[in-house]
């Protein structure tokens, strides 16, 4: 982005002092310890901090300006200041003008699972052909979401846009500020549970993406999901395509084989013929299919969507292949969890050739809600005895998995513990040799990839 502060000031229909008129902004930050030269700083005042205090402290550092609260006493003078009333719609007024203005397309991804990965197998299949950006971390939600926007340089041709949520109405005010000319949802799963109540509500959540669609914009969603299913019957007039492993989807996924360097598969329908990506499980080539679907409908060739998948990386922590020095091999997928990506996972481990003694590391799986315990005792019907070694448990919540596994496994090959992970690393290290495959999978709180520190 390249502003001027009167053309910011002309975005929200305020007014600015004419000697700061032709001030350049090349980018916006809440947070002085992040900010860059040039950035418009916007101080939020919240119950415990006010960060109008800091915004001489973005000066110092190079900001080209700052917004600030109307009523907020004791402005800087003789500093180049947008006077706004609320700073969060201020924001968002921004990253809507400049939305209008941009001319790249627009992808908005969301659904319980496999957002962060979807989003970074679109950019990275996408990058070779075109000048991709993407929500970094998780800024993707009604401050994060603005701020990715606002981010984006004015050349850019694809942006890839993360939506997440936890109650109703949130996507749609992602959506409709966004305005994709695609949206993808990845599936539904039970994240968020005790905000909405029941996978029919999360699945009615997610779909508000469709809400903030352009004109003749499409929607690509996971096909095997009945749920989704039924809300894309109900509204003829969406252009819609589904992708997933049954044979009623657009887009077919078959034949999967799993090797050390990620995941060869089969596809048919919209496309055909043999592809591979260089991540590992069933899931992450369901997220695979989405983007396959996507490019084709950017213009892609299906060799160049062969050639840029191949080239795919995703954020850390996703299904991540870390070997250690003892010959250990973790998967490192504990950035989150919830009962439907941790059996993919489970699944995952017990059904791939890359080792013979298969671990499984699990730890909590949080805002489930009210059925919380039933969910996490349920896991243990995806645990397979004859496929898998040994399993360490961690968290409060998963002594009901423990205590449902002691049917299945004899004590001496389940270990658990409420919040020990010097305990895991010991018994790990006392148990597992080169010949071990080790799962690492929890919510984000559960912190599980602090048991790698001890082994890297």
């Amino acid at each position: 982005m390249k502003k001027t502060i009167k053309e910011i000031a002309d975005w929200l229909n305020i007014k600015v002092l004419e000697n700061f008129s032709e001030v350049i902004v090349t980018g916006v930050s809440i947070d002085t310890r992040t900010i860059s030269s040039g950035d418009l700083f916007i101080p939020f005042r919240g119950e415990s901090v006010n960060g109008h205090k800091f915004v001489e402290q973005a000066f110092e550092k190079g900001a080209a300006a700052s917004l600030w609260l109307e009523d907020e006493p004791n402005p800087p003078k003789d500093r180049p200041i947008l006077f706004v009333k609320d700073a969060e719609e201020a924001l968002q007024q921004m990253a809507r003008a400049y939305r209008t203005e941009h001319k790249a397309k627009f992808i908005g991804v969301t659904g319980s699972n496999g957002k962060t990965s979807s989003k970074d197998i679109l950019a990275s299949m996408l990058s070779p052909f075109y000048k991709v950006q993407k929500t970094i971390g998780n800024f993707n939600n009604q401050l994060g979401l603005p701020i990715t926007i606002l981010s984006l340089d004015e050349d850019t041709d694809i942006a890839v846009l993360e939506m997440g949520m936890s109650g109703f109405g949130e996507i749609e005010f992602l959506s409709k500020l966004a305005r994709p000319h695609f949206a993808v949802i990845t599936n539904i799963g039970e994240a968020h549970m005790q905000d909405l109540g029941s996978r029919e509500g999360i699945a009615k959540a997610k779909f508000e993406i469709v809400q903030g669609l352009e004109e003749r914009g499409a929607l690509f969603y996971d096909g095997d999901e009945p749920l989704l299913q039924n809300l894309v019957a109900g509204n003829t007039k969406l252009l819609s395509k589904a992708f997933g492993f049954q044979e009623t989807n657009d887009l077919i996924g078959s034949n999967i084989e799993t090797t050390e360097k990620g995941s060869c598969f089969t596809v048919s329908g919209e496309l055909n013929g043999e592809f591979f990506i260089p991540v590992l499980g069933k899931h992450q080539v369901k997220n695979a299919l989405n983007a396959m679907l996507v490019g084709k409908e950017i213009g892609l060739s299906a060799e160049q969507i062969r050639d840029g998948l191949a080239q795919v990386t995703l954020t850390d922590m996703r299904m991540q292949l870390v070997p250690t020095e003892k010959g250990i091999l973790f998967i490192n997928d504990a950035y989150n969890a919830a009962p439907t990506s941790m059996t993919a996972a489970i699944q995952f481990v017990q059904s791939t050739p890359l080792r013979e003694d298969r671990w499984l590391v699990l730890g909590d799986m949080l805002e489930l809600g009210e059925n919380e315990k039933q969910f996490h005792e349920q896991i243990a019907n995806d645990i397979n005895e004859t496929e898998i070694s040994k399993v360490c448990l961690y968290g409060p919540r998963m002594k009901w998995l423990y205590e449902k596994l002691k049917n299945k496994f004899s004590l001496e090959n389940i270990f658990y513990t409420e919040n020990d992970y010097d305990a895991i690393v010991q018994y790990i290290n006392e148990h597992a040799s080169e010949r071990s495959l080790i799962l690492l999978k929890g919510s984000r709180g559960m912190k599980l990839e602090t048991i790698l520190k001890s082994f890297k």
